[in-house]
């Protein structure tokens, strides 16, 4: 006996389309298309963290953005953060004064999208590690006088204003550089002026600065997604922005529900906030240092006590630290192919059954397997349409390169006709030119 699709629904939904806190990204794909509704639990999407894994092409980007539009619904009206390396993710800007998003209490989400000018990064945000990986390579002793430098630094700023600029760094590293012999006379290393240029030359970059800063709340607000585009920035700078943004909003949720800090602090986020990280294969590689690796795995460990959920979205899950990847219990997979893709997801993604892995190179564009916590069972779904149109559409390569060549070939007729069009016509004597 087939079941109903009203049946089956209620089976496999852990929230109905349009209930608080529900999520309906498509719907079943073995029946009639809109027939039986996929629909999820947000609570527990962002609160036991998500990845989207799919191979180049699948409409993992469209999925995601689907995603986003029902967590910025009158039902959800959700923080949401976009690392966006790409710049996929503008068109977002659509959600503002669009009727399908308008709440009936006058609700509509806010959109912001930051451009890599507008990135502010407060240097005293950063930690030892943070300045290691933005300075070019340092030898043992540069190291460890830094690490110094950053004790002195502390112990200075120590009861009072914590912020601190490059030129307290640099005295501190002058003040760590500084020995003082059996006879009381001072001397100066050779390491600090060699770290006195380089610190130089991170004072240079225009992210990072003694006093502009993008707090938490600045960047997360119920009703709101922002978009921070990082497609101009250096690797090594994305991950030192990401990881400090994540830190400070991980311990800015952390002292807020343990009421270490209140309304007046400039870190206080009395509420929930999901974080996502697109390409996030570079924040967190699976077989190399990075920056950012280490503060995700504190958060996807811990960040669900204090309310803060992350997303990932990766086209190459196997380069994907595992750590990482197995601690999102709720998954999207979309078509696969690569083997050590298909590999790493056998031991970092249980919940879908190997049996639902098996199709993951015979999906098409927009199908996506949905398994984890949100959900009470995988299922086969196939992607809703957007409302916002999708930012990250494959270029058509053979039309683009067709329009260029008859642009082309016009220029060139029009260049060739344009000094005969100037000329007048020859005079003739009996059909002989006298010109």
């Amino acid at each position: 006996m087939i079941a109903e699709d009203a049946q089956l629904q209620r089976i496999l939904n852990k929230k109905q389309p349009g209930e608080l806190g529900s999520a309906q990204v498509g719907s079943l794909l073995l029946r009639e298309l809109g027939a039986v509704p996929v629909t999820l639990d947000v609570k527990e999407l962002v609160s036991t963290h998500m990845a989207i894994l799919a191979g180049t092409g699948s409409g993992k980007s469209y999925t995601a953005g689907v995603l986003i539009e029902e967590l910025l619904s009158p039902y959800n009206r959700a923080a949401v953060l976009i690392f966006d390396p790409h710049g996929e993710y503008s068109t977002l800007e659509e959600l503002r004064g669009h009727p399908d998003f308008r709440g009936e209490d006058g609700y509509a989400p806010k959109v912001k999208i930051l451009t890599p000018d507008q990135i502010r990064i407060r240097i005293s945000s950063l930690d030892y590690y943070d300045i290691l990986t933005l300075l070019p390579a340092m030898s043992d002793r540069q190291q460890a006088i830094l690490n110094k430098a950053f004790a002195i630094l502390k112990k200075h700023k120590r009861g009072g204003d914590h912020r601190w600029d490059v030129q307290d760094l640099i005295a501190a590293v002058y003040e760590a550089d500084t020995s003082v012999d059996e006879e009381g006379n001072e001397k100066r290393g050779s390491s600090a002026e060699a770290l006195e240029w380089k610190l130089g030359q991170m004072e240079r970059s225009p992210y990072f600065h003694a006093y502009e800063h993008l707090t938490p709340p600045n960047l997360l607000e119920p009703g709101q997604v922002t978009v921070l585009q990082m497609s101009e920035i250096s690797q090594d700078e994305q991950q030192v922005i990401c990881a400090a943004v994540l830190r400070q909003t991980y311990h800015a949720r952390l002292n807020t529900q343990k009421e270490n800090i209140g309304p007046e602090d400039e870190n206080y986020l009395p509420y929930p906030v999901f974080i996502i990280l697109e390409e996030s294969h570079r924040f967190a590689p699976a077989h190399e240092p990075a920056r950012c690796k280490q503060v995700l795995r504190t958060i996807l460990g811990e960040g669900r006590k204090f309310g803060m959920g992350i997303g990932l979205i990766t086209q190459r899950p196997g380069k994907v630290d595992s750590d990482v990847l197995s601690q999102c219990m709720s998954q999207f997979l979309m078509r696969i192919v690569n083997p050590v893709d298909q590999e790493s997801l056998k031991h970092g993604v249980e919940a879908a059954g190997r049996d639902l892995l098996q199709e993951l190179p015979s999906l098409t564009k927009g199908q996506v397997i949905v398994s984890g916590a949100c959900i009470n069972t995988p299922v086969l779904c196939q992607v809703r349409q957007r409302r916002t149109q999708h930012g990250g559409t494959t270029l058509n390569a053979p039309e683009m390169w067709m329009q260029h060549f008859e642009a082309h070939q016009v220029q060139t007729r029009q260049v060739k006709e344009a000094p005969l069009a100037g000329r007048k016509p020859a005079r003739t004597h009996r059909g002989v030119s006298i010109d």
